[in-house]
């Protein structure tokens, strides 16, 4: 990485320290170099069998650590169980190649918090990008894969999960199978004595829920690494006595504050809604979201959830898929839910109130000043600027950004050595919208 854009993201970094209260607060990171911790470079899982050194596995903790995951994120079916999400059998849908009218990578921004300039590659480089695709009016006007990433391999998409299960949930509402305003405990009574015994759908739904639970990937005693562990998404180790399953650890969980008051981001509330979302269809996740979204848009491959001990689902992070369906379902969401193949796979209903956001006096009080004006709705993320963008987002800097007026859809996967989006947005939020203001000139 080139000492400008060091330079570049260490300002960033110090206007996010400045200006939050959040305790979340990323601190300005010591960035290694991407080219120099690349898989090729460091030889990861090469030969047959791999160098001791150089060998991935779930069971060795640092198997899920920088800079192995520029691997693993990009082969977590042959490290974990994994539940399919079937394509069906028909034709995928057309992603035709097309011309685009500006030069991709000499696209010029800068940073949050930077008055230097750097241009669309550097972002790439500089964010540790596995896979990039951008859409303009439907066509595919840049593509490019690094690392382990090929266009036929599946990478997890992180907490982009979420938006998937919120749309889904979204669309059980339209279908009238699922009521937003109901108690969370019609649907999981199960819940009634935890911190969801009192909360709504749409509370969870919103993530406007008071539950003690903390996010912080920055603190190891954080609970987000008990929930990992229920979920085997990290190693239990022989002497584990904790809860051994997303639904034994959701059981445990209490009410901090009131719900309804603010925006506060906790995947536990994606996990609870994919519980809800399984209960109101009585289908897995992996059933329903190949049912009502994946054979819909016209995907070219199956997708696949990590899953647990018994095999449920993570419907807070587990999500994999190739990169070009990840942009098949962008463009479907650009379209007001019409699919590229020209279906209306997600009702115009649901997409339209996801792009309505929820409350930006919500939002606010969660403490993110580079989302200023922001709000939360359906587990999207709203920007409420003048193109209408929302966007769906994942740590380590996966993301689905969809810009309406622009007529765009950029799509990328990451394994940024950071997992809070701090680390990206002072690059990539400026970049894509960059990239759509070029693709908008006459």
């Amino acid at each position: 990485m080139s000492l400008f854009i060091r330079t570049a993201l260490a300002a960033a970094f110090t206007l996010l320290a400045v200006n939050t209260t959040s305790a979340q607060t990323p601190t300005p990171p010591a960035l290694p170099d991407p080219a120099a911790t690349s898989v090729d470079a460091l030889g990861w899982m090469k030969g047959f069998p791999p160098a001791p050194d150089k060998l991935i596995t779930f069971d060795n903790p640092a198997g899920g650590v920088f800079p192995r995951t520029r691997w693993s994120f990009s082969h977590v079916r042959e490290t974990v169980p994994t539940a399919n999400v079937w394509r069906g059998n028909g034709a995928a849908s057309p992603l035709p190649a097309g011309t685009s009218p500006v030069q991709i990578e000499a696209v010029t921004f800068k940073p949050l918090g930077s008055d230097q300039t750097l241009n669309f590659a550097q972002m790439i480089s500089g964010t540790y990008t596995d896979g990039i695709l951008v859409l303009h009016r439907g066509k595919v006007v840049y593509e490019k894969y690094f690392g382990a990433l090929t266009a036929e391999r599946p990478h997890i998409a992180m907490s982009v999960t979420k938006s998937f299960v919120g749309t889904l949930a979204a669309i059980l509402a339209d279908e009238g199978k699922l009521d937003p305003a109901a108690p969370v405990t019609k649907y999981i009574p199960e819940l009634k004595d935890t911190a969801y015994g009192d909360a709504t759908v749409r509370q969870v739904m919103d993530m406007t829920v008071g539950v003690h639970y903390s996010e912080n990937y920055a603190d190891p005693k954080a609970e987000i690494w008990d929930y990992a562990r229920a979920g085997g998404m990290l190693t239990q180790g022989q002497n584990y006595t904790g809860p051994k399953s997303f639904y034994e650890f959701l059981v445990t969980l209490k009410k901090e504050g009131e719900h309804g008051e603010a925006f506060a981001y906790k995947t536990v509330n994606a996990e609870v809604l994919a519980w809800i979302v399984r209960r109101a269809s009585n289908q897995s996740l992996a059933d329903l979201l190949s049912e009502k979204i994946w054979r819909r848009i016209g995907a070219e491959q199956d997708a696949y959830f990590m899953v647990d001990r018994i095999g449920t689902e993570s419907g807070g992070g587990g999500l994999n898929t190739v990169l070009r369906d990840l942009a098949r379902f962008g463009e479907t969401m650009r379209n007001g839910g019409r699919a590229p193949n020209g279906q209306q796979a997600i009702p115009k209903a649901v997409v339209e109130d996801i792009q309505r956001g929820g409350d930006p006096a919500k939002f606010v009080k969660a403490g993110y000043p580079l989302l200023k004006g922001w709000s939360y709705r359906d587990m999207w993320w709203v920007s409420h600027n003048p193109h209408g963008a929302f966007m769906a987002r994942g740590i380590h800097g996966q993301s689905i950004y969809v810009d309406p007026k622009a007529e765009m859809v950029i799509v990328r996967y990451a394994a940024h050595p950071v997992a809070a989006n701090g680390a990206n947005d002072p690059l990539t939020l400026p970049a894509f919208q960059a990239m759509a203001e070029a693709l908008m000139r006459p």
